[in-house]
């Protein structure tokens, strides 16, 4: 079943990378805030129709984010023909970097903050559950 409150999430998030993707070529904001806000909208866009549990759904977020950069450490698009492609590029990427890693590390400590009682409320404490 979808559920309207995580597709909206995700549409939100989606907007703004492609605002991102239009506005900024280059920067923190480009490189960075851009990766970091991907893992939430995999995540969010997951979470509309998955229902497995958040931490788990978080860390499968995670191990997709590192292992789509990993894969950017071979000549994954080279051997399938997509070096050219600026879809597969822009999905896929084409550079490995460290930074990414932890643009995504801090993506999942986000969700995981948000989805937790204890820690939402200490670095929340007016957000309701």
């Amino acid at each position: 079943m979808l559920k309207l409150n995580y597709i909206s999430f995700t549409a939100f998030i989606l907007i703004t990378e492609i605002a991102i993707a239009i506005f900024f070529k280059a920067g923190f904001i480009r490189h960075v805030f851009g990766d970091y806000l991907v893992v939430l909208l995999l995540y969010f866009f997951l979470k509309s129709f998955v229902s497995i549990s958040n931490n788990t759904l978080a860390g499968i977020t995670l191990l997709i984010a590192f292992t789509v950069e990993l894969i950017q450490l071979t000549p994954l698009l080279k051997t399938i023909g997509l070096e050219n492609n600026s879809l597969a590029n822009l999905i896929l990427g084409n550079t490995f970097s460290v930074t990414d890693l932890l643009a995504y590390a801090f993506g999942y400590i986000t969700i995981i903050i948000f989805n937790s009682p204890t820690l939402c409320k200490h670095f929340l404490p007016n957000r309701t559950k």
